[in-house]
């Protein structure tokens, strides 16, 4: 096991403080962006009947049930018990613990399906970690995708346009990343251009979505391809 795997095995529940009120702090910071940019693949054209789909953190998990809606087989892995337990509750209220979704209480490092998902989905997941963990955690997710299997990474966008429009980007984000910093002991970096990252480990890019605030690019959903 690498050091980076060590450091995950070793965490505690980071999100025992702030994981009850995830959802709030989501709706409060971005309305309904944040949501729409985590099911921004998980449509009919990329997800079919019968597809194996991990998500790498649950956080709310609409995107989970939303996949499995669909009818994919869903797979969600946390480290978290408070992130897992939140997530229990919201599908009992939601009446779909008839949906075919598997809870697997694990760091990701420690999770070795390999080559066994037609897509493999990292929202808001990436962005806790370092530069160079986030590296590695990404290099794992590709190895557990099978080959030509869908990556997708939904976060926040990489700053772009004018200058006004980057600053917006650059404050709006460091205010998230300090929050969690502060409450959860997350990495504090700047933001990560996803793209250039998954090109660099092999994968072909095939489609970004980008979801607004105030009319600014604000969050963007990725979608690349592993080699067949």
């Amino acid at each position: 096991m690498t050091t980076n795997a060590v450091a995950v095995k070793n965490a505690r529940d980071k999100y025992r403080l702030i994981g009850p009120v995830y959802d709030f702090l989501s709706a409060l910071y971005s309305g309904k962006s944040i949501h729409q940019c985590k099911i921004g693949m998980i449509t009919p054209d990329n997800v079919k009947p019968g597809d194996k789909i991990l998500f790498a953190g649950v956080g709310h998990g609409k995107d989970a049930i939303h996949a499995a809606e669909l009818g994919a087989d869903v797979t969600v892995v946390d480290l978290s018990a408070t992130m897992l337990s939140k997530f229990q509750d919201g599908l009992a209220a939601s009446g779909k613990q008839h949906l075919n979704i598997r809870q697997v209480h694990s760091d990701i490092f420690k999770f070795n399906e390999a080559e066994q998902y037609d897509m493999v989905v990292a929202n808001f997941f990436l962005n806790v970690f370092s530069e160079s963990m986030m590296e590695e955690v990404l290099r794992h997710l590709i190895e557990l995708a099978k080959p030509g299997a869908a990556i997708v990474v939904g976060d926040f966008a990489f700053p772009t346009g004018n200058i006004v429009s980057r600053a917006f980007k650059q404050a709006y984000w460091y205010v998230a990343v300090s929050l969690f910093w502060l409450m959860a002991n997350n990495a504090m970096h700047n933001i990560y251009n996803y793209p250039e990252y998954m090109e660099r480990q092999g994968l072909d890019i095939r489609n970004k979505k980008f979801f607004k605030l105030l009319n600014i690019n604000c969050y963007w959903s990725v979608l690349g391809r592993k080699q067949a």
